[in-house]
């Protein structure tokens, strides 16, 4: 699995009725699964006297330690919809997407006809393929942060390198001089690695 994957920029919300039903899409990023049931959680809670809120996520799950890969965890549930009528659909999109890290919930309020398991696979599909188009596609890169610390004398050194690279920083001047990193993961190992030749070995990276 590459390093680099597809997913939801921000929340996306769409609605549409079918036949006197109601379907409320929502799409969020979800960087675990405890973010992804945090995100169905909420929008349980915001739509309690809805018949359905049907979830779906796909989720990376480290397979072991740092840099050891990753696994996709898949989740959905029909939510008392007839068995395959509404939370494998929904799934299959975010697949046929190729999205991950995203989490998708679809809330039905009946409308007093039966749509049929045909008819609710085309709703939850299309709820959830709006409130992905709603809420944007866009490339991310997983990161890493490092801690570096560094006596006075380094601080401009180390800077420098960290305002030419392609990450992001905080630096903390205190007693020493700490710098708090965010790099892409793929990158990590150059940045740290550039950073002790250039202060000879004196910088403490964590």
């Amino acid at each position: 699995m590459t390093d680099a994957y597809e997913t939801v920029a921000g929340r996306g919300e769409a609605s549409f009725e079918v036949r006197g039903s109601e379907f409320i899409g929502y799409a969020s990023p979800a960087a675990t699964a405890a973010d992804a049931e945090a995100f169905v959680d909420t929008v349980r809670s915001e739509h309690q006297d809805a018949t359905h809120n049907v979830p779906a996520y796909r989720v990376r799950v480290e397979s072991g330690g740092p840099g050891d890969g990753y696994m996709l965890r898949e989740y959905q549930s029909d939510d008392g919809e007839p068995t395959g009528s509404a939370g494998k659909p929904a799934l299959n999109v975010l697949q046929q997407r190729d999205v991950e890290n995203v989490v998708v919930v679809v809330t039905r309020y009946y409308g007093g006809t039966n749509l049929g398991v045909g008819g609710l696979a085309r709703a939850y599909s299309r709820a959830v393929k709006d409130a992905v188009d709603a809420a944007g596609v866009v490339e991310e890169r997983p990161q890493e942060r490092f801690a570096v610390t560094v006596v006075y004398d380094d601080s401009g050194t180390v800077r420098g390198i960290l305002e030419g690279a392609d990450c992001e920083f905080d630096a903390d001047y205190g007693e020493d001089v700490s710098f708090d990193v965010t790099v892409a993961r793929a990158d990590a190992d150059a940045l740290r690695e550039r950073i002790q030749d250039a202060t000879s070995g004196r910088a403490d990276v964590e």
